[in-house]
C-alpha cells in the first residue's frame, strides 16, 4: 500500500491501478482493502537495503483474519524485496496459506 502522502502527491496508486488491471483481465476477486499502510515511511529510492527493511517494518498491516486464503501480491517495481517481504508477512500471520508475488518491473 502507498502512503498516504505519496498518494496525494501522486494523484494515483500505481500498484493498485496494475492489480485491478490484471484481476479484470484474469478474472480474479480483487480486495485492496487486505493490507493496509500502518504507518508512513521514508522515501526508499536512494536507501540501503539495510535501510529498506529498517523502513518496513511495522509498516503494513492486515485488518481481517486470512484463514486459508491463497493471495497474490501486485506491486509495480521490485529493488531490494523488503516491502513485498514485509507485506507477505502480514498476510501470511493473518492466516493465509500461501502468498505469491507480482512485480512489473526488477531493478537491477
Amino acid at each position: 500500500p502507498l502512503a498516504a502522502d505519496r498518494l496525494r502527491e501522486r494523484g494515483f496508486n500505481q500498484a493498485q491501478e496494475l492489480a485491478a488491471t490484471l484481476a479484470r483481465a484474469w478474472r480474479l476477486p480483487w480486495h485492496a482493502e487486505l493490507l493496509l499502510r500502518a504507518r508512513g515511511g521514508a522515501h526508499q529510492a536512494r536507501s540501503s537495503h539495510a535501510a529498506r527493511l529498517r523502513n518496513v517494518r511495522g509498516a503494513f498491516q492486515a485488518p481481517q483474519r486470512l484463514d486459508g486464503a491463497t493471495l497474490l501480491l501486485v506491486d509495480d517495481v521490485m529493488t531490494s524485496g523488503a516491502s513485498l517481504g514485509a507485506c507477505a508477512k502480514v498476510l501470511l500471520k493473518a492466516g493465509a496459506a500461501r502468498v505469491e508475488c507480482c512485480v512489473l518491473a526488477r531493478t537491477l
